[in-house]
């Protein structure tokens, strides 16, 4: 069979056998798995099975635990005697015991297997368990049964837009006070500005639950538990709910690619094995994150996995995933390695061909349970096909983060001044994206906000945020700083991809960066929180920086600007200008710091009248108003049969035109 994906990119025909037998690695293990007619969807249950199940006569709870030999279940219930409650082998691994009596167990209640291998006996915490919490007697981790009433969704349906404005966010840092956020104190305080602002999805991290809060959400230990550090299950729930009837998709940004490495916690050595869930010996540990590496050939972990994806989308009604680490995942060599220079780093002996096949049986068990469901993968390498459709020879993820942009605009920050930066290497690494795949931009992600990084804004800028964001303080930093701001963010989101991401507060220029509680900073919250108050106070000049990021999120979904490709219409190299268009609309942008330019003849698509619909340089944005949104320009017709405007384009100042309408 040829696949569509050879019509696409033709440079990947060396390589047919190899993405052939992509195909067929899947092809094979999910027959492996289903028989000749079985579904992802049903077979995805793990969590229907296992873990604590209420009913009519009392609780039952099951575990897979294959090399155990004793299983004993203890808790708050039973006065935490850890041999009373002994659980019955029934094969295969699975141990089970029915507590009767609907009160055996109740919601709060504290719980903690106990499992015997050999001669040792360890405490563990249930794999499928979906609240865990620190004990405040002794501050272990301990599984929490969560027998809430069930929730009652008001928004039982929702299809996500077809075009993404991603808002990436922590719960637990979304607040202004120095402590952990709820959700509830998100629902109520954050998603109305993020609706204001325009985005029409968030993608929320560290909600499956983790014990070092300063991961941020990527060293998982319980995969079934939403993180109690914020809340109830039914208090996310709420909070998904309530995104829903605002019209916001909800992402859960998903960490498949490893997990964290503790035994007590997490799901390390739960049978007293490693292998039972990751490899043995160095393949089974990642070197540069110190978590272990799941075995994606093993059909109990692919089980585990799947199950846990349809878990959060029906239990929680997730729309949809941000998969982390998926580099990581693919190579032998996690990507630390290889630069991604030619088509033969991704076909070698480094790939990791079973990992390939897991994603592939990801995406299509998600869309089998949804097929409105997003996903979106975090790959640096650039995969060819990670974002097409399995049956066209692909991965079958939607999107893929750009993730080559905010390296572009912090090297060009750090290494070069701006009268200098490049046009046409702009341009290039701006548009540069697989044949028919799908891309996210951003300028910058949580990445770049963490301690040891910076902010766009912090770059630009840097302590005279401290001292003249005042509106009634001038300073040429800052000046240079809210110009390229915006600049910076406008080219990104109407050329870098058919989406757009930022993070939570980076829409404003949040100064400073993240800094989670540690020994290291006396365990302050101060780095660890958003400072809404900026962007709300009139005095400062943060709002304008707010107030272009909602005009440009609006803008792009009023115009349906991603509905088609970006064109280059020409590219002044002297001047540091760039025209484009994109959906019938023309994009001017001048990053030159010095140059304004009179008169300066502007391509446009077609003959007629054209006006100013959008400009870096308004006044709501901190700018001079230069350019004018009411005059008519009219296009000529030039020598070289073109259709060109004349127009005054002030430096660091973008525009675009737009067609006038004329009445009926």
């Amino acid at each position: 069979m040829k696949y569509k994906i050879f019509e696409y990119d033709p440079a990947l025909l060396p390589y047919e056998r190899d993405i052939n037998q992509r195909m067929l690695n899947f092809e094979n293990k999910k027959r492996e798995l289903l028989g000749d007619n079985g579904n992802l969807r049903d077979f995805a249950n793990g969590h229907e099975y296992f873990g604590f199940h209420k009913t009519n006569d009392g609780w039952y709870y099951r575990e897979w635990a294959p090399a155990a030999d004793e299983m004993f279940l203890t808790g708050d219930m039973n006065g935490w005697d850890r041999y009373q409650l002994r659980m019955t082998p029934i094969g295969n691994g699975v141990f089970e015991i029915f507590l009767p009596g609907q009160n055996a167990l109740y919601d709060g209640c504290y719980v903690k297997t106990i499992i015997r291998n050999g001669e040792r006996m360890m405490e563990r915490i249930p794999l499928y368990i979906r609240r865990v919490m620190q004990d405040p007697r002794d501050y272990s981790w301990c599984g929490v049964i969560s027998d809430e009433p069930l929730y009652k969704w008001k928004k039982k349906k929702f299809t996500p837009k077809k075009e993404l404005y991603i808002y990436e966010c922590h719960i637990g840092m979304a607040q202004e006070k120095e402590g952990i956020g709820t959700y509830t104190e998100f629902r109520d305080n954050i998603l109305p500005r993020i609706k204001d602002l325009g985005y029409n999805t968030i993608q929320i991290m560290a909600i499956m639950e983790h014990p070092y809060y300063g991961s941020f959400g990527y060293q998982v230990s319980s995969f079934f538990a939403a993180s109690s550090k914020y809340g109830t299950p039914n208090e996310l729930k709420s909070l998904i709910d309530k995104a829903h009837e605002l019209g916001i998709a909800v992402l859960l940004d998903v960490v498949h690619s490893h997990a964290v490495k503790n035994t007590e916690e997490g799901i390390n050595e739960f049978d007293g094995t490693v292998y039972q869930f990751f490899h043995e010996g160095k393949r089974g540990d990642h070197p540069a994150w110190g978590t272990k590496l799941f075995n994606y050939n093993k059909n109990e972990v692919i089980h585990f996995l799947l199950s846990n994806l349809k878990f959060w989308m029906e239990e929680y009604h997730f729309d949809g995933f941000r998969f982390d680490g998926v580099t990581s995942m693919i190579y032998h060599d996690h990507g630390l390695g290889t630069a991604f220079t030619d088509y033969s780093k991704y076909f070698s002996l480094n790939t990791d061909t079973e990992a390939i096949t897991y994603l592939q049986l990801a995406t299509a068990l998600i869309k089998e349970v949804n097929p409105n469901a997003i996903t979106i993968a975090e790959d640096m390498s650039a995969m060819p096909g990670m974002c097409l459709p399995i049956d066209e020879g692909g991965v079958g993820f939607d999107y893929r983060l750009a993730m080559g942009l905010p390296d572009l605009w912090i090297k060009l920050l750090k290494e070069q001044s701006d009268e200098s930066w490049n046009m046409f290497h702009i341009w290039h690494e701006l548009t540069s994206r697989r044949p028919m795949e799908k891309y996210i931009g951003y300028v910058e992600s949580h990445d770049q906000a963490l301690v040891g990084d910076k902010t766009v804004m912090f770059r630009l800028c840097d302590s005279y945020m401290y001292t003249h964001m005042s509106r009634f303080t001038q300073s040429p930093v800052i000046d240079r700083g809210m110009a390229l701001h915006k600049l910076i963010r406008m080219v990104t989101m109407t050329l870098g991809g058919e989406g757009y991401l930022n993070f939570m507060g980076n829409e404003f220029g949040h100064p400073e960066w993240i800094d989670f509680p540690r020994e290291g900073n006396d365990w302050s919250y101060f780095y660890c929180r958003r400072q809404w108050h900026l962007t709300d106070d009139s005095t400062l000049r943060y709002e304008f920086l707010n107030n272009f990021d909602r005009e440009m999120i609006h803008f792009l979904a009023d115009r349906k600007v991603y509905k088609k490709s970006p064109k280059c219409v020409f590219i002044d190299e002297y001047k540091q200008v760039m025209v484009y268009e994109r959906n019938g609309l023309t994009f001017v942008v001048n990053l030159s710091p010095e140059g304004s330019y009179e008169c300066y003849y502007v391509e446009v698509p077609s003959k007629g009248d054209y006006r100013v619909i959008l400009s870096t340089d308004e006044k709501r944005f901190d700018g001079y108003d230069r350019i004018s949104k009411d005059y008519i320009y009219k296009a000529e017709k030039h020598p070289d049969g073109k259709w060109k405007l004349p127009i005054y384009l002030p430096a660091r100042s973008g525009l675009c035109l737009a067609k006038v309408k004329k009445e009926k």
